[in-house]
C-alpha cells in the first residue's frame, strides 16, 4: 500500500514503524489494512481506556463535536469544567489545569513547583528531585526531569535544577535535600521504563513525610498509571499517600489528547492569571470524552483490572522463557529471559498479538474492558511465544 511509501517520504523518522497500517477497530481488535485481526495489548500505549469504538464514548464525542468542537478558553465551556469537577471530586484534589499531553501536564507541575519554592522559599528554591530511570516527557522540561541521560545527549543543556537519585534510596533523597533548596519532587509510582518497576509502598509513604517535613511539593506523575490502569482510579491510593500535585493523561479520554495537572490544597493558587496557558487545553471534545471515559470507571471495573491484571501474572511468573514479571493491575512488564523483548513482540504480532515494548522489556497494557476470553487467548500466544527456543 502507498502509505507506506508516502510515510517514509513524508514523515520524519522518530518513531519505529511496526509492519501493519491500522485501519479500524472494534472491542479491542483492531484490523489492518489487509483486513488481518488484532488483539490489541497495548491500548495505544494506554490510551485506549475502553478499547476502539465503544459506543457510549462514541456517542459522548459526537454530541459534543455537533455542537462546538472548540472555543477560547477566555470563555467559559461545560464540558471542561464539569470535567474539572469531576475529577476534583474524585481525587480530593482542589484545581485542574488542563493541557494535551503528558508531557504538557508535567510541563506545567514543574512550573508550579518552581513558582510554589520561589513564592515561598525564595529565589534559589526552584530544585525538583527525580528518580533514576525515570520518564516524564519529550519536551526540554520534562527531558531534564528524566533521570535518563541517554535521552538528553543530543541536545545541549537542559533546564537546570533537576537532580536524580536511585529509586527506593530515602538515604540519597534526604541527602539530596539536604545539598539543594528542594521545591518538589517528582515521581512515577510504575517506573515505565525502568521495566514496569513499582516502588516500595514504604519508601514512597517516608518520600512524601519528607516532603511535609521540609515544605516542598510531592508530584506524582500518573500519566501512565491513572485512570484505571492500576485498579484504582489513580496509582496513590494503592501507596496510602495524599500528592501535593498529580499529572495525568493517557487514558483518561480515551483515545483523544488531553492532559491535566491536578492541585491539592498546598498549592492551589500558586499559578495565577498570564503565568500558564493552552490553546487546546481541555477542548470540549476532549473533555466530553474523558467525562464517558471517567464515568465508567467504577468499582467493579477496576476490580476487573485488579483480577485481569492477576491472571496475566499468574499465567507469566515461573513460566518457561520468563526472567520477571512487575507492574500493577494492567500496567505489566515482562523481561524474557533470553530473547530479545522485541523479538517476541514481533513474532507475535504475525500471531495476531499486538505488544508494547521498553527497554528488555514486553509492556503488556489492554483496554481496560477486555474481555477475559480475549485477554485469555492473546496470553497464551505470549506465553507460547516467551517459552520458544
Amino acid at each position: 500500500m502507498e502509505i507506506r511509501k508516502l510515510d517514509e517520504t513524508y514523515i520524519e523518522h522518530t518513531y519505529h514503524r511496526h509492519t501493519p497500517i491500522l485501519m479500524r477497530g472494534k472491542g479491542c481488535t483492531v484490523y489492518d489494512s489487509e483486513g488481518k485481526a488484532y488483539v490489541d495489548l497495548s491500548a495505544g500505549i494506554t490510551v485506549n481506556s475502553l478499547g476502539f469504538s465503544d459506543p457510549a464514548w462514541q456517542t459522548a464525542v459526537m454530541s459534543q463535536l455537533l455542537q462546538l468542537q472548540h472555543a477560547s478558553n477566555r470563555y467559559y465551556t461545560a464540558p471542561q469544567v464539569l470535567l474539572a469537577e469531576q475529577l476534583c471530586k474524585r481525587t480530593g484534589m482542589q484545581k485542574a489545569v488542563f493541557g494535551n499531553s503528558g508531557t504538557e501536564a508535567n510541563e506545567c507541575a514543574i512550573k508550579l513547583a518552581r513558582k510554589w519554592g520561589i513564592d515561598r522559599h525564595g529565589a534559589d528554591c526552584y530544585h525538583i528531585i527525580t528518580l533514576e530511570n525515570s520518564f516524564h516527557g519529550h519536551t526540554l522540561g520534562a527531558l531534564a526531569a528524566a533521570g535518563q541521560p541517554a535521552l538528553k545527549a543530543d541536545f545541549g543543556p537542559v533546564l537546570p535544577g533537576f537532580h536524580h537519585v536511585p529509586a527506593n534510596d530515602l538515604a540519597a533523597m534526604q541527602a539530596a535535600f539536604a545539598q539543594y533548596p528542594v521545591a518538589g519532587v517528582m515521581l512515577e509510582l510504575v517506573q515505565s521504563e525502568d521495566g514496569m518497576k513499582a516502588l516500595d509502598a514504604d519508601y514512597v509513604q517516608a518520600l512524601c513525610a519528607l516532603c511535609r517535613e521540609k515544605d516542598a511539593l510531592l508530584i506524582v506523575d500518573e500519566v501512565q498509571t491513572g485512570n484505571g490502569r492500576t485498579g484504582a482510579l489513580y496509582a496513590y491510593e494503592l501507596f496510602g499517600i495524599a500528592p501535593d500535585v498529580v499529572t495525568t493523561a493517557n487514558g483518561l479520554a480515551g483515545g483523544l489528547p488531553i492532559g491535566v495537572t491536578l492541585i491539592g490544597a498546598r498549592a492551589a493558587g500558586t499559578l495565577t492569571r498570564g503565568t500558564h496557558s493552552s490553546t487546546f487545553g481541555g477542548n470540549p471534545v476532549c473533555a466530553a470524552a474523558a467525562r464517558a471515559v471517567l464515568s465508567r470507571i467504577d468499582g467493579a471495573l477496576l476490580q476487573a483490572v485488579v483480577e485481569k491484571g492477576e491472571y496475566i501474572k499468574t499465567q507469566l511468573q515461573g513460566a518457561k522463557g520468563v526472567k520477571a514479571v512487575t507492574g500493577l493491575g494492567l500496567l505489566i512488564g515482562v523481561l524474557p529471559e533470553a530473547r530479545l523483548a522485541s523479538d517476541v513482540a514481533e513474532v507475535c504480532e504475525k500471531h495476531g498479538v499486538l505488544l508494547l515494548t521498553e527497554k528488555d522489556n514486553l509492556c503488556i497494557a489492554p483496554a481496560l474492558n477486555i474481555p477475559m476470553e480475549e485477554l485469555a487467548a492473546a496470553i497464551a500466544v505470549v506465553k507460547q511465544e516467551l517459552a520458544a527456543e
